[in-house]
């Protein structure tokens, strides 16, 4: 795909964010200038339900003075935030299990892109989080982060992060001609390397492809085993375990456990070790 299929014309695409924003904030009966939305989490995946319960949630956001805040929260949602009307932004929603030893950063997180991902409704806007949107938030900052280090890129629109179509970029994953383990698990791909790309050179949608894994046999119980992409099904095993490994470190946990393992080591923890 060609880069400007992604990336719009700087003026357009500012026009149209502020278009949105405004609608779905007129929709509701308030100023085009209130942002404030109400988050809502999506439904856990079945697999992390029924062995770890309810989470609770780190959420981080750019509040409207362009300041990065985050808030610690319980439940499905109900907690109200505020965001820049004037450009995309993105939110995180990480759940984790403090009781279990499992803090924010070590499952994937939910996430939404504003002004997109805005409904309105007679109680007000909410802003819908979902798992896709998880990793379009992760795109968001990895883009802004490659931004800001690359020191020799000069284009007609900067390749900034609320310069990029993200409604286009969520299109992509209902198109067969995308890879289709990425379609499937959307986080077995390198979205810092692909970032650096993007930013360097341009989008193109032949880089979204899985990282090179191997697979490592390790001695453990047979699980079920669930990951960290709330895409991943479950890991069963009925011989020696045959987990796919790579050069940074995964974690998978069962009803035993958790194991840390990478194409070098593995450790395996039970529950009710070092806090777990």
């Amino acid at each position: 795909m060609a880069y400007f299929a992604i990336y719009n014309g700087m003026k357009y695409y500012f026009l149209m964010i502020v278009s949105c924003a405004g609608l779905f904030l007129h929709g509701c009966g308030e100023s085009p200038a209130d942002s404030r939305c109400m988050v809502e989490f999506p439904a856990l995946p079945q697999a992390w339900q029924a062995l770890l319960g309810n989470p609770l949630w780190r959420v981080e956001w750019l509040n409207d003075a362009g300041h990065k805040q985050s808030m610690e929260v319980g439940g499905s949602g109900g907690v109200e935030i505020s965001l820049p009307v004037s450009w995309a932004s993105a939110v995180y929603a990480w759940p984790f299990w403090p009781d279990a030893g499992l803090g924010p950063g070590v499952f994937r997180p939910a996430g939404a892109i504003f002004p997109f991902d805005v409904s309105a409704g007679a109680g007000g806007k909410s802003l819908v989080l979902s798992w896709q949107g998880g990793v379009d938030a992760t795109l968001f900052w990895e883009l802004a982060r490659a931004y800001g280090a690359e020191q020799n890129v000069s284009t007609a629109v900067p390749r900034l992060p609320h310069h990029f179509n993200w409604p286009r970029f969520r299109q992509l994953f209902d198109d067969p001609a995308l890879n289709a383990e990425i379609r499937a698990d959307p986080w077995l791909a390198d979205w810092c390397g692909i970032a650096e790309r993007i930013v360097q050179s341009g989008f193109d949608r032949r880089r979204l492809i899985p990282e090179a894994r191997s697979g490592r046999e390790i001695p453990v119980g047979p699980g079920p085993w669930i990951g960290t992409s709330p895409f991943a099904a479950p890991l069963l095993f009925d011989a020696v375990p045959v987990f796919p490994v790579r050069p940074a470190t995964d974690s998978w946990f069962s009803a035993e456990g958790v194991l840390r393992c990478n194409t070098e080591a593995w450790i395996f923890i039970s529950f009710g070790e070092n806090g777990y």
